[in-house]
């Protein structure tokens, strides 16, 4: 049994004052095995992220079925968790007690709360900053935060939706290293939305490219670079293949996308 399986899900939006429903999805089909690293490519307005959403259980779909380990998704839940481009963090909430904050939720009790929020502060290597505020932290420590929060609850699922795109390029090179890294030691299975190819390529076990809107899925390119991977196999002309192809493939459905907004 695949760990997610996503059945012909379509999504279209309703028209709003007069204008016509948007179909953001036709119907699209996906199926993401354990440990699967998979990041999603596709022009603007492709519908990625709302499959993402749909995925997270944010949006419903308009026809199709997303199932987690064999249960259909009804909504949000434990079981998997979000990260998104903004960061989206309590800003009266220390950095521990935003981290702490779904295990609070689940009822656990204060020291253990304390024991794994701190665990995986350090583990994104934030010790030292637990009692300080998200104004107090960059853009790349409220971002290494919100993933240590979303790892604190133990999901069966990471879903990312953009999560670097705010940061600047040495910041954001630094955090694909570290989620990663974090990746290669837990397995976690991971879904990861991104507009940057070289993104995409160093993070993933499969690459999916979806087409321009309405979005489907186009391909599914299988990532084969070895592991542990660090940022010099960006140079490696096995790398300068697979951004070549995908550089194209992008490039096609991009041209469509523009078309079709004239």
């Amino acid at each position: 049994m695949s760990k997610l399986s996503i059945r012909n899900v379509e999504k279209t939006f309703p028209g709003r004052n007069s204008t016509a429903p948007t179909r953001a999805l036709v119907p699209t089909s996906l199926e993401v095995a354990d440990n699967d690293f998979i990041t999603i490519l596709g022009p603007s307005g492709c519908g990625k992220s709302t499959l993402l959403r749909i995925v997270a259980g944010l949006e419903t779909p308009t026809a199709g079925e997303v199932l987690l380990e064999g249960k259909a998704v009804s909504g949000p839940g434990p079981d998997r968790g979000m990260v998104f481009q903004s960061y989206t963090l309590f800003p009266w909430l220390t950095v521990r007690d935003n981290v702490c904050f779904g295990l609070r939720e689940r009822g656990l009790p204060r020291a253990e709360q304390l024991a794994i929020a701190d665990r995986f502060l350090a583990q994104v290597g934030l010790k030292g900053f637990e009692n300080h505020h998200p104004a107090q932290l960059s853009g790349g420590m409220q971002q290494r935060t919100a993933l240590a929060r979303a790892l604190a609850n133990d999901p069966k699922m990471l879903l990312l939706d953009e999560p670097f795109g705010a940061l600047d390029h040495q910041t954001r090179e630094l955090m694909q290293e570290l989620l990663l890294g974090i990746w290669e030691a837990d397995r976690k299975t991971v879904m990861f939305v991104t507009h940057d190819i070289d993104e995409a390529i160093f993070m993933a076990s499969r690459v999916v490219v979806m087409s321009a809107r309405p979005g489907r899925i186009k391909c599914d390119i299988p990532i084969e670079l070895p592991h542990p991977r660090s940022y010099k196999v960006k140079t490696t002309p096995e790398f300068a293949a697979y951004k070549e192809r995908l550089t194209e493939e992008i490039r096609v459905e991009t041209i469509k996308a523009v078309t079709m907004e004239r």
